[in-house]
C-alpha cells in the first residue's frame, strides 16, 4: 500500500479520452483520463460511471439537459442513461473515474474513440 499522487499520475500523459488505470477497489477501477472537446453519445446498460473533476469544468450532455460539473465536484451518471462528457472552448479536463472492471470505454457504441485496453500507471 502507498499513496498515489493524481497530479503525478496526470503527467505521465498526454493523449485525450485514453484512460489509465491507477488502482482497483474490489471489482471496480479507479482511472485517470484527460479530455478535451467532444466524446461519442453513448450509454452502460448494466454499469453506473463516477466522474471527478480534478482540473477545469466537464460539460455532462444528458438527451433532456446538460449538466456542468466544476472542478473539485463529482457527477454519477446511473446505469443506462445515454450521456456524452464533453468541454468547453477546447479546455482539457481532468478527471478521476469509478466503475466496474468491465465497463466498456463506449459503452454500447463502437467508435474510432473507443479504447479496449486502459494502460496501468
Amino acid at each position: 500500500m502507498k499513496a498515489i499522487n493524481l497530479k503525478e499520475k496526470h503527467g505521465l500523459f498526454t493523449k485525450k479520452w485514453h484512460p489509465h488505470q491507477i488502482a482497483t477497489v474490489d471489482d471496480m477501477q479507479v482511472i485517470l483520463a484527460k479530455i478535451q472537446g467532444e466524446f461519442v453519445w453513448h450509454a452502460h446498460d448494466e454499469e453506473d460511471e463516477l466522474f471527478q473533476v480534478l482540473k477545469g469544468t466537464l460539460i455532462m450532455k444528458f438527451r433532456d439537459k446538460v449538466v456542468e460539473v466544476n472542478e473539485g465536484e463529482i457527477i454519477v451518471v446511473p446505469k443506462g442513461v445515454e450521456h456524452c462528457p464533453s468541454t468547453r472552448d477546447n479546455e482539457v479536463v481532468h478527471l478521476l473515474l469509478f466503475e466496474k472492471q468491465n465497463t466498456a470505454h463506449t459503452g454500447n457504441v463502437q467508435h474510432e474513440m473507443t479504447q479496449t485496453t486502459y494502460p496501468k500507471i
